[in-house]
């Protein structure tokens, strides 16, 4: 007889919390690249201090996400997500109210933003999560968080391009800031489960243990370098896409398109790839996920500008997106357990903001450097090759430790 996907009724309201807290977390982090035009024309922001800002803020994203990965850990889940939220609200709210040029358009897009991003986007609620779930279904878990995230992606760029249009972008702030409110209450039943529950309780180990053991291992070493490149390329992507269709002649409506695809077809890549996660080996995923990402990138930009193009891309990009994300955790998991998942996934993590932070800023500096972003896409499509090849030595088998009573 199979075993129950949903153990208990705390497991059940952590998946729906943490579902809906990244999707309220991801809906306002995926369209700054659509303010661009906006915070160009009312506030002079360059292409490189937006880029910059950008950076900041997967810096800042990637760096608090160990601490709120730790107290998590230590605290609970939900004491994390909250004081993140707080942030997150500040930072939008300099931003709509300011002072929010020059140093404090810096501080609000790229320090206050990308902190409150490293407490309430996918990692911190997608461990909680975890640690409510066996190894048998813990990256379907996993996936179900992105995925309903990912929905967000979908939304939140047809809801921008219409209200931008509508209401502006101070007014469109105010309302990601009552969205981030809601994702605030939300967040207090995001709840780690208690000794009894937890499904690692027969060892013993402190966070400096649990964190010497890992860096001790190659298999996490690969990974850490490996999620750098996913960081890359969706910052990239997700930053730069709107100015770069608009400068190949499309239509303006084409980027918010294009953003919508990659959230919709997110979800199918990111359920799809936490259920082959239970059924093949989840290096060889991420393998073919960064090697299939160079392909479609190199369609888009060689091509010649279309609508067809573009959706394409969207769609197929979309697809690979976030699907990263439930193999990554779930080898962390597998590998070291879950006990220290919020801390140890948080530093894999920081290695994707890090990552992030290079595709936003090199993106923006390569333009302005170069009238384009073609060095940025060909960097791009060589770290592809590089992820695709580095995530073979990875060895997915769980850490020898002595056992405990």
């Amino acid at each position: 007889m199979g075993e129950k996907f949903i153990n208990n009724r705390l497991a059940l309201i952590t998946l729906i919390s943490a579902c809906l807290v990244v999707l309220v977390s991801l809906s306002v982090r995926q369209v700054f690249g659509m303010f661009f035009i906006d915070f160009n024309n009312d506030l002079g922001i360059s292409n490189t201090e937006f880029g910059l800002a950008i950076g900041i803020q997967m810096l800042g994203w990637g760096l608090s996400g160990p601490i709120f990965g730790a107290i998590a850990d230590k605290y609970g889940g939900h004491r994390a997500i909250i004081l993140a939220f707080l942030f997150y609200i500040l930072g939008v709210f300099l931003l709509y109210n300011g002072p929010n040029t020059g140093i404090y358009f810096q501080i609000s897009l790229g320090v206050l933003i990308g902190i409150g991003c490293g407490g309430t986007a996918i990692s911190i609620p997608m461990s909680i999560v975890g640690k409510h779930f066996p190894l048998s279904n813990r990256t379907i878990a996993m996936s179900i968080v992105t995925a309903v995230g990912s929905f967000g992606y979908f939304l939140s760029p047809l809801f921008t391009k219409y209200s931008l249009g509508s209401n502006g972008w101070e007014q469109t702030l105010f309302i990601f800031m009552i969205f981030l409110t809601f994702g605030l209450v939300v967040g207090y039943f995001v709840r780690s489960p208690s000794v009894v529950q937890s499904n690692d309780t027969n060892f013993k180990q402190d966070t400096m243990g649990a964190l010497k053991e890992a860096f001790q291992n190659k298999s996490y070493l690969l990974l850490i370098a490996g999620f750098f490149v996913c960081g890359f390329h969706i910052t990239l992507v997700g930053t730069h896409v709107p100015k770069y269709v608009a400068d190949r002649g499309l239509a303006d409506w084409t980027a918010a398109v294009i953003l919508s695809l990659i959230g919709f077809f997110n979800i199918i890549g990111s359920l799809l790839s936490g259920y082959l996660s239970t059924k093949m080996s989840k290096k060889i995923i991420l393998s073919i996920i960064y090697l299939l990402r160079g392909v479609s990138i190199c369609i888009f930009i060689f091509s010649p500008p279309s609508t067809i193009i573009s959706i394409f891309f969207g769609a197929s990009f979309g697809f690979l997106w976030l699907s990263t994300v439930p193999a990554t955790s779930g080898i962390v998991a597998h590998i070291f357990g879950t006990r220290y998942l919020g801390l140890l996934y948080g530093l894999v993590f920081l290695s994707h903001q890090i990552g992030s932070f290079f595709g936003a800023y090199l993106g923006g500096l390569f333009y302005d450097l170069y009238g384009s972003y073609d060095y940025a896409w060909y960097l791009a499509i060589a770290l592809s090759l590089f992820a695709g090849l580095i995530h073979l030595p990875i060895k997915e088998k769980p850490v020898e430790r002595t056992q405990t009573a």
